[in-house]
């Protein structure tokens, strides 16, 4: 104990103090997540506002517009098809009437048929703050029921939201509801007993819980997405559930070997201590390079995450110590007899060891044939696409996304358009309105918009002018983006000369966000490699190690990117998976996913180097200290590693195309990250570089130190 005593840190004090103190330890920890899951009722949570979205040439379009009171309103959208002229035009007049009476709708506009004669079609323009349109719907229901040879379908702003988030909802709660089981079921495999099963669970839980209730707070100063709460059970479980394992599996194996729970604790808490808060701080600054984006997603999404992350660690170094110095012997207990006695037959290091074997002996060999897998695996990256999500990535099944898709196909008019907002001088506005209309014309005449009148709108006030531009395209279509760049480029400054203009509209926010997110993935990528690097060099002191990790997430970043593009860009499984390919990747996810595997992974990093570094340190040559150490840890790490596949697969099983992608993405990329990078490559490379890995550094082993290591009981290893 005595070089722990010199080299334990904070951890071992904090330890220390939880195991002599356990019950007020735990009892702080409760009182904490108890406050802090009060805070979300007593502080309200401040989502984010349209005004948080705005990008670019389009958020200044679109800032203009609300300044003005210029806001297109909320529209639903009834669809008349199928009967004859005359019943459609009747089911639609009664919409009409119907519709007028409600007293959220603002206005029914008249019903219009649609150029080919087969369909019609009622806007009703909502008033503001609606968000229940269930009673249209009813409006809607019912003339269905009188002209049984008619389809009436609703669809539009609110009743498309409203059904996404209740798919949303759905699929989230069935991920959560199957999740959990199943970590306790994994859990019960990796350890046998039930109270050392549910420690991981309970860490992660609260963490979770804590986070949440904090978000409320957090909120006024970051405002959250709807999303950020999956983003937190997401993660907040992942690393909950890993810290915990790398304590408790080192904790259990030190007294295996013959210490006392006092002693086995703050082993745990010098060794597997240290990597939790190496791996936390690493995490936390992947996540920390969201903010360089400066988008309000990833602002909310990267402080939900550090936040987890931050009180998972603060928990594994405070509460899981009290947990185990309280419980002494009885974490082993109740045992599953069947699962106690197969986990204790495992022997240490299991599969790895016999893989290890081959890579040790022969490392060039393993490191050329491991890096040609990378290689080819993260090949379909190079021809990588994103944009926006849009109809295509919805799930067909949703009702009102495919009544939209045959409104657009029936009605041009309802193809996705842009908007040109002019800040109108005094006394021009009739100059403004003729150089719009002139725009109108110029645009009419290409082939990406529509002909026709100008739809010019201007600001009672005067300040502002607004002319409504339709695409020939639907929302999904690739061509909207090269619309988009022809008019801002070329159009607009032709027409409008030195008088400002921004051109704004769904379809230039969804080009803007795109653009901003490719623009700064580099910036983005660069910074977490930067800041990990650096972690990893502060904490092994070595800047080979570094540079190696480096390396090595940048191969786990490649192989998720060329996983990605494969599947969901090119299609590959789409039949296993239930989707249907949009041709892109959707903007925000391949950002995403890299920040949080480079996360996640490090968790395994830290772990295994640091084992290395503790037998290397107690006298084991370079390549026994490598084998043994991964050797060591592989059981922790294959257990840490299926849980985060498991979870992360369920969510490859949803309908929603973001979710599918995230799932599917994760999972693959952390099974490989866990084998093929952690089990192939940095072994052999470490194997290659020998004492060279630790340079600057060095590991010098105190005099008379045994290089062979007592064996231990097979189940204790990790």
């Amino acid at each position: 104990m005595n070089k722990l005593n010199r080299h334990g840190g904070v951890p071992l004090r904090i330890a220390r103090w939880s195991a002599g103190h356990p019950w007020r330890a735990v009892g702080g920890w409760l009182a904490f997540v108890i406050i802090a899951v009060g805070l979300a009722a007593a502080v309200p949570t401040q989502e984010t506002t349209d005004a948080d979205y705005d990008t670019g040439d389009s958020g200044h379009a679109a800032a203009l517009v609300r300044s003005a009171g210029m806001e297109a309103p909320d529209t639903e959208r009834i669809l008349v098809t199928g009967g004859t002229p005359a019943e459609r035009t009747a089911a639609a007049g009664q919409i009409a009437t119907q519709g007028r009476t409600l007293s959220f709708v603002a206005k029914v506009v008249d019903p219009v048929t649609s150029p080919d004669g087969k369909a019609v079609l009622v806007n009703a323009e909502l008033r503001d703050n609606t968000d229940d349109v269930s009673a249209l719907q009813a409006v809607t229901d019912s003339v269905q029921k009188q002209h049984p040879d008619l389809e009436v379908r609703q669809t539009g702003d609110v009743s498309v939201d409203a059904a996404i988030n209740d798919r949303v909802g759905e699929d989230l709660s069935s991920a959560e509801g199957i999740s959990l089981p199943i970590t306790l079921v994994l859990m019960l495999l990796a350890f046998g007993a039930l109270i050392a099963a549910g420690i991981p669970v309970l860490v992660g839980a609260t963490s979770v819980a804590a986070t949440i209730g904090l978000t409320a707070p957090i909120s006024h100063l970051v405002h959250a997405e709807p999303t950020v709460s999956s983003l937190i059970v997401l993660i907040g479980m992942a690393v909950g559930v890993d810290y915990s394992l790398f304590y408790l599996k080192r904790e259990r194996a030190e007294r295996a070997a013959g210490h006392g729970t006092v002693d086995a604790v703050e082993i745990a808490a010098a060794t597997s201590g240290h990597s939790i808060l190496v791996s936390g701080a690493a995490v936390i600054a992947a996540m920390a390079g969201l903010y360089l984006v400066g988008d309000v997603t990833f602002n909310s999404l990267a402080t939900g995450a550090i936040v987890v992350v931050a009180i998972a660690v603060i928990g594994s170094i405070t509460v899981l110590p009290a947990l185990l110095g309280g419980l002494g012997r009885w974490v082993d207990r109740p045992r599953i007899p069947l699962l106690w006695r197969l986990n204790r037959r495992i022997g240490r290091g299991g599969i790895s060891t016999r893989l290890l074997g081959p890579v040790v002996r022969h490392p060039v060999a393993a490191l050329l044939a491991g890096t040609v897998v990378v290689l080819a695996l993260s090949a379909p990256a190079l021809g990588m696409k994103i944009h926006q999500s849009n109809l295509s990535t919805l799930p067909q099944s949703i009702p009102q996304v495919q009544t939209y898709r045959d409104m657009e196909a029936a009605f041009p008019s309802q193809l996705v358009g842009a908007d040109v907002v002019v800040p109108v001088p005094a006394g021009q506005e009739s100059q403004v309105r003729t150089a719009l209309a002139g725009l109108q014309q110029d645009a009419g005449r290409t082939r990406d918009f529509l002909a026709g009148q100008p739809d010019i709108q201007v600001a009672d006030d005067g300040s502002v002018a607004v002319l409504h531009l339709t695409t020939h395209y639907a929302d999904e279509d690739p061509r909207v983006d090269d619309a988009v760049l022809h008019l801002r480029n070329r159009l607009v400054p032709a027409a409008m000369g030195e008088q400002t203009a921004y051109v704004g509209g769904m379809a230039a926010e969804n080009y803007d966000t795109t653009h901003l997110l490719r623009e700064r993935l580099p910036y983005v990528v660069g910074a977490v490699l930067l800041l990990t690097v650096l972690i990893m060099g502060l904490a092994f002191r070595s800047v080979v190690l570094a540079l190696l990790t480096c390396v090595l997430n940048l191969a786990s970043v490649g192989v998720a990117f060329g996983v990605l593009t494969l599947v969901f860009q090119h299609g590959f499984l789409e039949g296993p998976l239930g989707f249907s390919s949009p041709g892109f990747l959707i903007n925000w996810l391949p950002l995403f996913v890299m920040v949080v595997l480079v996360g996640l992974s490090m968790d395994y990093h830290a772990f295994v180097l640091s084992r290395v570094r503790e037998h290397a340190l107690n006298g084991l040559p370079p390549r026994l200290a490598v084998q043994r150490g991964i050797a060591d840890t592989s059981g922790v790490v294959t257990s840490a590693a299926t849980v985060m596949i498991s979870v992360f697969a369920i969510f490859a099983t949803l309908s929603m195309l973001e979710m599918k992608t995230l799932g599917v993405g994760l999972a693959v990329a952390i099974f490989l990250d866990a084998t093929l990078v952690r089990q192939v490559l940095l072994p052999a490379a470490l194997v290659l570089l020998g004492e060279r890995a630790w340079w600057p550094g060095r590991l010098t082993a105190p005099v008379g130190t045994r290089v062979e290591e007592p064996e231990r009981p097979a189940y204790a290893a990790g």
